[in-house]
């Protein structure tokens, strides 16, 4: 594996989802009057900036992260901040001052601007590669699927009452049904719909449930129209994954080993580029576009969690304001609050680092 080039490509999509993430908490902001201090891409010390307007732009030495940070925000936390005492509590163009509708589009709108990322990224991707129809392209003999009828061609149209258009659905719902629950399925053979209950049947080799059907490799080339649809099927895909995978962590059925940070993410990189790159570069774009998709996707749903720190934590408070009908959490409290959660990430973190490097070494 070329570890530089892992580092470059892997610092390139973590840059651009950050700066969409930040972009959209900045765009929005401002387009609700709100002044922003400082728009950052990087941690550490500045290696360059320039002011425009009343924002300053700066690039730090430590190419993980950003922040878009608005002014008068710091008030939220800390009245014993000193721009608190220069602050004109009548600027209505600092954060504080905003009404609180703006502030919440302001926050939510980082999220929004990852979901954006990747729905632009999957419309690219199937503009030039296509979609994997959710057709069987084979049943296996013996299984589940061929005891309840199921054969080559059928068209796979519901699981679980969910409307599947791609086949890493299909996948992505026999993988995550660990305890072999039945599978409902609504399947299409000569225009005609048939329903199914398929019980799974365990496999002793690989430790899971199968419910005996593969395929993928019926491919649709989109036209104009199908590639903005399949591109937002694209991202509920990806949703849906995130959202199972997480379900799946808060219930225990997997442990917080199973979490990755970037040393993980960045090896996770560095795999699927060793695999991808004999079939040559447009293989390869197509492969970090679809992680890069993952990863807005991921990023986008982590920091919309109700946990203090995070753009869900600020949500929480925010809509507890409209719901006081404009009155404040008193600042001392609210920075109790998101200092408890910068403690819990900070740990957190730890434990994930702690992760990635004993995947390293195995």
């Amino acid at each position: 594996m070329n570890t530089f080039v892992t580092i470059i490509i892997f610092l390139i999509i973590f840059t651009i989802i950050v700066v969409s993430h930040e972009g959209g908490h900045f765009l929005v902001g401002r387009k609700c009057g709100i002044r922003v201090k400082e728009f950052t891409v990087g941690a550490g010390p500045v290696l360059v900036s320039k002011k425009y307007g009343d924002t300053l732009f700066s690039v730090r030495a430590m190419p993980l992260g950003g922040a878009c940070i608005f002014d008068g925000e710091s008030q939220m936390y800390d009245d014993d901040d000193p721009e608190a005492e220069e602050a004109d509590p009548g600027d209505e163009h600092l954060f504080l001052n905003a009404p609180v509708w703006k502030r919440i589009a302001t926050v939510f709108a980082g999220p929004l601007a990852n979901f954006v990322l990747a729905f632009v990224t999957s419309v690219i991707i199937v503009a030039f590669s296509g979609v994997d129809l959710p057709v069987a392209q084979k049943v296996v003999e013996g299984s589940a699927a061929e005891e309840a009828g199921m054969m080559a061609g059928d068209e796979i149209r519901y699981m679980n009452g969910e409307r599947t258009y791609i086949y890493r659905e299909v996948s992505l719902e026999s993988a995550l049904n660990e305890d072999g629950q039945p599978v409902d399925i609504v399947y299409r053979r000569n225009g005609t719909d048939t329903a199914v209950t398929i019980i799974p049947k365990y496999s002793e080799e690989d430790k899971r449930y199968y419910i005996g059907i593969v395929g993928g490799s019926s491919n649709l080339k989109c036209n104009a129209l199908q590639v903005f649809q399949y591109g937002a099927v694209e991202v509920d895909y990806w949703f849906r994954y995130t959202l199972k995978s997480l379900r799946m962590l808060f219930t225990g059925k997997v442990g917080v080993d199973a979490l990755s940070g970037p040393v993980g993410v960045a090896d996770f990189i560095g795999d699927a580029y060793e695999d991808v790159k004999p079939y040559g570069m447009p293989s390869v774009l197509l492969t970090m576009l679809e992680i890069m998709t993952l990863l807005a996707v991921n990023l986008g749903i982590v920091n919309l969690l109700p946990l203090p720190a995070i753009d869900g934590g600020k949500l929480v408070l925010l809509f507890i304001e409209v719901i006081r009908g404009g009155k404040r959490i008193p600042p001392e409290k609210e920075g109790l609050i998101n200092l408890a959660g910068v403690v819990v990430l900070m740990v957190l973190m730890v434990v994930v680092l702690y992760n990635d490097i004993m995947r390293l070494f195995k």
